[in-house]
């Protein structure tokens, strides 16, 4: 019964935190007067790591780009969540699905109450960051990566 156990599946997790945030005015206050609707750009990725023997760090980063007049830039906000994961006795093969969706699931919605509300706290509109289908993602970048590999190799005759 113990080596069975020893042998169960483990997904916990250990703890989720914001590991960087920032924010940047750099025309303030004049920018602040403009009343044209500005220009929103996102930018999210998604990174993991093995930090320990089963403890693996999963890390989602958001960058939110406001301009207007095409180049003046409103704010900029670079936001980095992280979760820290115990996760054991799983197949090789299911690692990275875990690592690159069911973990991020986790995490980003930390990761979108802290953006919003560090816009705000800089005296804007909330912005609210869409839901995320991390598994579309995850595959897209698979496709990516298997077409980089196979555009690499040298074609067989």
């Amino acid at each position: 019964m113990a080596e069975t156990q020893a042998q169960a599946p483990v997904f916990q997790i250990q703890r989720i935190y914001l590991k960087e945030a920032s924010l940047e005015q750099p025309n303030s206050p004049a920018i602040l007067l403009q009343q044209e609707q500005p220009q929103v750009d996102i930018q999210l990725g998604v990174d993991g790591a093995n930090v320990a023997d089963g403890i693996y760090e999963v890390t989602v980063t958001a960058t939110v780009h406001t301009r207007v007049g095409g180049d003046k830039t409103v704010f900029l906000v670079e936001a980095k969540q992280a979760g820290i994961f115990e996760i054991r006795n799983l197949p090789q093969d299911q690692m990275g699905p875990i690592m690159g969706i069911a973990c991020p699931q986790i995490v980003y919605p930390y990761l979108r109450g802290n953006v919003a509300d560090l816009v705000q706290r800089a005296g804007f509109p909330p912005v609210h960051l869409a839901e995320i289908n991390f598994q579309a993602m995850y595959e897209q970048q698979q496709a990516q990566q298997a077409t980089a590999a196979n555009g690499a190799a040298p074609a067989i005759q």
